[in-house]
């Protein structure tokens, strides 16, 4: 075998070898999070936050009716057209007013939750959001969610690691992750 056929293996075998470390699954959580039911969200949270603690790198990614559990309640937007008006009036606005998918009755049954989990020790919503935040949870809020419903950019929460995006970024993100999860 001459010097110029085993530089050619030698290559072929490399482009090989970086062919399969790209399909390799990355340590990564990505998360579609859909719903934006109190006990749902509250459990992509743990989840989120327990895959950290475990040294997972993790993504979420708010679509629909998860999109309003990150607006700020604080937060006032004005210049919407009559859908983005009706939206915003009829979708929760933050942690705080997202009730259970089941047994909310009227939200007492959400109420209910709130203050067995606070006996308990279970932390809240509000809680598990820092704590995410803290522990550098990446989060996408989807660019197409929040055009069906009229929502902007300025109404959504301060996190350090809170962006925007549509389904290519948060595909490109999940592509190799070692789990990926839809709640």
């Amino acid at each position: 075998m001459d010097m110029q056929n085993i530089e050619t293996q030698l290559e072929e075998l490399k482009a090989q070898v970086e062919a399969v470390s790209k399909k390799t699954a990355e340590n990564k959580l990505a998360m579609v999070v859909f719903s934006g039911d109190l006990d749902k969200v509250l459990a992509a949270f743990v989840i989120a936050t327990g895959a950290v603690a475990m040294g997972m790198e993790v993504v979420m990614f708010f679509t629909f009716w998860g999109t309003p559990v990150l607006r700020d309640k604080k937060k006032k937007v004005g210049g919407k057209d009559m859908m983005g008006t009706m939206f915003g009036a009829m979708l929760p606005k933050g942690t705080g007013d997202v009730k259970l998918s089941n047994m909310n009755m009227g939200g007492m049954g959400t109420a209910m939750m709130k203050s067995l989990m606070k006996k308990k020790n279970v932390a809240s919503l509000e809680e598990m959001l820092a704590l995410a935040e803290e522990l550098a949870v990446k989060i996408y809020v989807c660019e197409m969610s929040m055009d069906l419903m009229g929502f902007s950019r300025d109404e959504f929460i301060d996190y350090n690691d809170l962006g925007f995006a549509g389904v290519a970024t948060f595909l490109a993100e999940a592509q190799n992750a070692k789990v990926q999860l839809f709640i």
